[in-house]
């Protein structure tokens, strides 16, 4: 069953993860659970760097929390399984680049798991809402992430409101990176993640750990725990074969070989 509702595909660095679980592929705490299994084991797979995150089907990437699941008995405050809410939101230390390829309809708690990615391509026809406070609940997820991604006013509003808005109004506030046709989508998720594959691992997790250092540092804070090897993926950077391998390929006018280590 849980390879039938997160669908895993592998192709070398890459994994492709779907979340299809009809009719709207929302999220139960059985799927967050098997969500945050599949990403802490990208997470921890030396021989895996980069992750696509889309939802099955053609208009819906995810409406967030399976309602009809809480009426059943799955509780709110429950344990959500390794990495919080759909794996990934709270998922410590995911020092690897994460693409989200929205596919339709991403609302509440799907818009939040698509926010927790790294890069976001949307089709032409995505959706977003955070409907939350229509029902007298809190989008706290959005509420912490999503000022830090577009302007704070911005982001406010569409707490506040809970209104919807397109793939051109997300794009125009940065939430979006592209906008992709939809039968495109895809293979230009692929492409991209061979890109970043084809990358410096060690590299990506140092700027990834300082992004999350910083966030609550003043700059010269941040800037002196860097210099004094104070965060453990740049100390492993600078100590690295990588680094050499950097400098002599640059050196030899030639395409480096990573090796991660």
């Amino acid at each position: 069953m849980s390879q039938d509702i997160v669908k895993t595909r592998r192709d070398g660095a890459i994994l492709e993860v779907t979340l299809d679980r009809p009719k709207a592929n929302a999220i139960d705490l059985a799927t967050s659970r098997i969500m945050g299994e599949v990403f802490r084991d990208f997470r921890d797979d030396p021989e895996l760097r980069v992750a696509i995150l889309t939802g099955g089907g053609e208009k819906f990437f995810c409406p967030g929390w399976d309602l009809k699941a809480a009426a059943d008995g799955d509780e709110v405050d429950a344990d959500y399984g390794p990495g919080g809410f759909g794996g990934l939101q709270e998922m410590r230390d995911m020092n690897k680049p994460v693409i989200a390829a929205v596919n339709g309809i991403a609302c509440g708690g799907g818009l939040e798991l698509a926010i927790s990615a790294d890069i976001i391509l949307a089709a032409e026809h995505a959706t977003f809402a955070l409907p939350e406070i229509r029902s007298g609940t809190v989008a706290d997820a959005a509420s912490v992430k999503l000022p830090k991604r577009i302007p704070y006013h911005i982001a406010m509003e569409l707490l506040l409101t809970g209104r919807w808005f397109d793939v051109e109004e997300a794009n125009r506030w940065g939430l979006v990176n592209e906008i992709v046709p939809a039968d495109q989508l895809m293979d230009r998720a692929w492409e991209l993640a061979r890109l970043l594959a084809s990358g410096p691992p060690l590299v990506y997790a140092a700027i990834k750990e300082i992004v999350r250092d910083a966030e609550d540092s003043k700059f010269q804070d941040a800037m002196n725990r860097i210099t004094k090897s104070q965060l453990a993926t740049v100390d492993a950077l600078y100590r690295s074969e990588d680094q050499l391998e950097g400098a002599r390929a640059f050196a030899e006018k030639r395409d480096p070989v990573w090796k991660g280590r």
